[in-house]
């Protein structure tokens, strides 16, 4: 016990553990590597998924076995992918295929052989189209054209800030493209013949005010940015339009009052009509039989609008499911079951409660229950050391500071976890605790303990660099830089002064925030450094009292860290081999499990 007691101490103080033998490790991303309940104690299925914060969803069957699989969109030219199993969706990919998709994407068949080919963002707002030259249970994805052009050689144009819709909009044979102006009007591109196998499409201009759709002179509301999608909504065998705008807090419905062959489009309508749907706005709609009763249910992401876009940082993937003819009902807003606690997490790692086992502090950019300010929540460990689990509990400290990053270790030497909160400012806060034994009880100390010298956004982490047993401070910033400041103290009366604001030329380029712990397994401390661009990894090749980092490419690539992701280094499961947990953009948490060969 006492051996147990002390490995989780050096752990939570950030010092490295006992010494292994040298060897390779690589990390795999697990979304459900153990148990974790939210704080009514209900488990959450897939905890590890990294939260969702401005979802561009599309159903499709991209694998040919008869279900919809998902795709989503979080960030510019990266789609996550989650294919369908008896479990329901499961993450497989954060860059789909490995594809640049720019700002939006669009499976379609474009060239009518039965499988989907992939539309998406070129540069300049043109639109790139990739073959499918798989099968329909295989897909390869290559580039058929990397700008569609128009007949005379022009290139077909697509407003980035509009995601358009690719189909036969006219049963004739021919493929259209729709796109939507951020007047409220759309216009319409169709190809020059009929679909054909092989066949890259041209589209030529067929009008810019298509059946006359303007939103906001028939709403008399503003007009921006817009989602569509087509879908036969009333079952009378022709497709009715769904579109989402910028400044619409819900969806739209015009029907296609007309056929196939001639639509005729009515005014817009809120949508679902008994009870319409409202969210923070630009909201981006698909359909497809999610639920397998064989009728089309509607999955909607919530991009975020006109109406503060911070509220939906939690609930922003609906599912609309239809629960009789023509009738859609709102069965969910978080459609993937995730933690999820707003957006743009941070991690720290500690004994928290004083149990002996390692507790999870995360803190949020902003609460969205509470735009006012940011928010600490803790993953209390539930669980054993060989099969961790956690539940979430809300930690009362922290008002009006927004992006809260956290950092734990004890200042005083009274045996207990203080807290250091970084935030969206130059300063770093302490808190004390002053609880008692396994109650942590964290009273604000000092509102700048440290004030970096430039720059703002610090993510402080407490570390004993120099080997003499106490905790140093270093701090990352927006800059992408490290600042270093030395304890000139002790472990009972921290004194920190800076040694430099430009620690070891380190550079992420922007928003750093640090990790110490030993990746290689050499028995140091190397360093992972999150960044906007995403993770880089420095290997040290100095010693315990005196490192020295260089920049590793293979480690990097091995925990292949996603942008804005901001880490921790720690052996959850107790197995020796060192597993990364992560913040992330989306609110949520990442797990990385370290694996020794």
């Amino acid at each position: 016990m006492t051996t147990c007691r002390a490995l989780l101490a050096a752990l939570a103080l950030g010092a490295a553990a006992p010494a292994l033998r040298a060897q390779q490790i690589s990390w795999v991303r697990e979304t459900s590597p153990f148990p974790v309940a939210d704080s009514a104690g209900t488990p959450i299925p897939t905890p590890f998924l990294g939260g969702l914060n401005h979802p561009r969803p599309q159903l499709v069957d991209i694998d040919g076995d008869g279900d919809l699989d998902l795709f989503v969109q979080e960030v510019t030219g990266a789609v996550a992918f989650y294919e369908r199993t008896a479990r329901g969706w499961e993450w497989r990919s954060d860059r789909y295929a490995g594809l640049d998709v720019g700002e939006w994407f669009r499976f379609a068949d474009g060239d009518g052989d039965g499988d989907m080919d992939l539309f998406g963002e070129s540069l300049y707002s043109h639109i790139r189209y990739w073959r499918n030259d798989g099968t329909r249970t295989a897909p390869h994805f290559v580039v058929g054209a990397d700008t569609l052009l128009a007949p005379d050689g022009t290139p077909v144009f697509a407003d980035r800030q509009n995601i358009l819709q690719v189909l036969d909009v006219d049963c004739n044979g021919r493929l259209d493209l729709l796109v939507g102006q951020v007047q409220g009007t759309v216009t319409r591109y169709e190809a020059t013949e009929p679909m054909r196998a092989g066949a890259m499409p041209r589209f030529t201009l067929d009008t810019e005010r298509w059946q006359g759709i303007e939103i906001i002179a028939q709403l008399g509301s503003a007009h921006g940015a817009n989602t569509m999608t087509f879908a036969d909504l009333d079952r009378d065998g022709d497709p009715d339009l769904l579109w989402g705008d910028f400044f619409e807090p819900g969806l739209l419905y015009l029907e296609n009052r007309g056929t196939c062959r001639e639509p005729v489009f009515g005014e817009p309508q809120p949508f679902p009509a008994e009870a319409p749907l409202k969210t923070s706005g630009y909201n981006a709609p698909t359909t497809g039989d999610v639920d397998g009763d064989g009728d089309l249910d509607i999955v909607v992401g919530v991009l975020g609008g006109a109406f503060n876009p911070n509220i939906s940082a939690i609930a922003n993937l609906y599912l609309l499911a239809q629960t009789r003819p023509g009738v859609f009902q709102v069965q969910t807003s978080r459609l993937l079951p995730t933690l999820d606690l707003g957006n743009e997490t941070a991690v720290a790692a500690g004994d928290v409660d004083g149990d002996g086992d390692l507790d999870l502090l995360v803190g949020t950019r902003i609460d969205p229950t509470d735009v006012s300010t940011g928010r600490l929540y803790l993953l209390e460990h539930t669980g054993t050391a060989r099969a961790p689990g956690f539940q979430v509990r809300r930690v009362p400290p922290v008002q009006g500071m927004y992006y809260v990053a956290p950092g734990l270790g004890d200042l005083d030497g009274d045996g207990d976890l203080d807290l250091l909160v970084g935030n969206w400012r130059d300063a770093v806060q302490v808190w004390r605790n002053d609880g008692a034994a396994g109650v942590a009880r964290w009273v604000l100390g000092d509102t700048a303990l440290v004030r970096i010298t430039r720059g703002s956004s610090t993510a402080p982490v407490l570390v004993d660099l120099d080997g003499d047993g106490d905790l140093d401070l270093v701090i990352g910033e927006a800059s992408g830089t490290l600042n270093f400041y030395r304890n000139d103290g002790s472990r009972r009366a921290a004194n920190f002064v800076l040694g430099s604001d430009a620690w070891q030329d380190i550079d992420v380029g922007r928003r750093a925030a640090p990790a110490f712990g030993d990746l290689d397994n050499d028995g140091d401390l190397d360093l992972l450094v999150g960044g906007e661009d995403g993770g880089i990894a420095w290997r040290n090749t100095g010693s315990v009292t005196a490192p020295h980092f260089v920049r590793d490419s293979a480690l990097t690539a091995a925990l292949m860290l996603p942008p804005g992701a901001t880490p921790v280094i720690v052996d959850l499961d107790h197995d020796g081999v060192v597993d990364v947990v992560a913040g992330s953009v989306g609110g949520g948490l990442l797990f990385l499990r370290g694996v020794r060969h």
